[in-house]
């Protein structure tokens, strides 16, 4: 991609198949072939052209997700983030909604925290959600910029009941965040991955989408990041995820 209209062509077409390899729930499939390995800022202007054509077909994002920051997931996948990533108005679910397991990709899930951007631009609300994903990695090995152009593998959020969505110092700082599925707790740890917690997350989030030319906008969606793992799940499989043992959101998978 060695001059910017041939960089912007080359990003261009990229996209376009990206987007399509999403809808037809075989994302990635450029990252399963031979091509000159996409910088992180080819990545996320992959990403961001996929946005714009979603956008263009009638959803419209809702927020942004803080990735590859905790433990958990550094662990599983082998790589350091933070990266960012965007979510979409067209995949939220409530709690206790049925998801549709061939729906995507090898179905994942996270549980994590939630925050929700106030109109004076500082954190509304917290609470705890469920995370979608279509686990999917095509390259010979993982990468950042596999990631970040699939979009963080974000698949869609399951958000709890509106109760649920309380002032961030609803929620202390000891609090314990769990994961179960099918009624045994498959991980469990601290509410923020980042040693700054809440707020750290959204001021990583905030610079980093600056840098990139976007902004968090009042009443954006936040996922903050998590320092449990990634689950695979199957049709039948029930997901609860917990804070201080009191379940919050669900969801069943079919």
């Amino acid at each position: 991609m060695a001059t910017t209209a041939s960089r912007q062509a080359s990003i261009s077409a990229i996209a376009q198949r990206q987007w399509a390899d999403y809808r037809a729930l075989v994302p990635g499939s450029f990252f399963a072939e031979d091509h000159a390995a996409l910088s992180l800022d080819e990545a996320y202007a992959v990403q961001a052209e996929v946005a714009r054509l979603r956008c263009d077909a009638a959803d419209a994002v809702a927020g942004y997700k803080v990735g590859c920051v905790g433990p958990g997931v550094v662990e599983q996948f082998g790589m350091s983030g933070p990266i960012h990533a965007r979510l979409f108005r067209s995949e939220m679910r409530a709690s206790g909604q049925p998801v549709r397991h061939d729906g995507f990709a090898n179905l994942a899930i996270e549980g994590e925290m939630a925050l929700r951007i106030g109109a004076d631009g500082v954190i509304a609300q917290a609470f705890p959600v469920i995370e979608l994903h279509h686990f999917v990695f095509r390259g010979a090995r993982k990468t950042l910029p596999e990631l970040v152009a699939n979009n963080g593998i974000h698949g869609g959020v399951v958000l709890p009941p509106e109760a649920a969505m309380q002032p961030l110092d609803f929620w202390p700082n000891d609090a314990r965040l769990a994961v179960t599925i099918n009624g045994v707790v498959v991980d469990t740890g601290a509410l923020w991955p980042m040693p700054g917690g809440a707020e750290a997350s959204v001021t990583w989030l905030a610079g980093d989408l600056a840098r990139r030319g976007a902004a968090l906008r009042p009443g954006d969606l936040v996922l903050a990041g998590t320092p449990l793992g990634l689950f695979p799940v199957s049709p039948g499989d029930h997901v609860v995820v917990a804070v201080d043992g009191q379940r919050i959101v669900e969801c069943r998978i079919v």
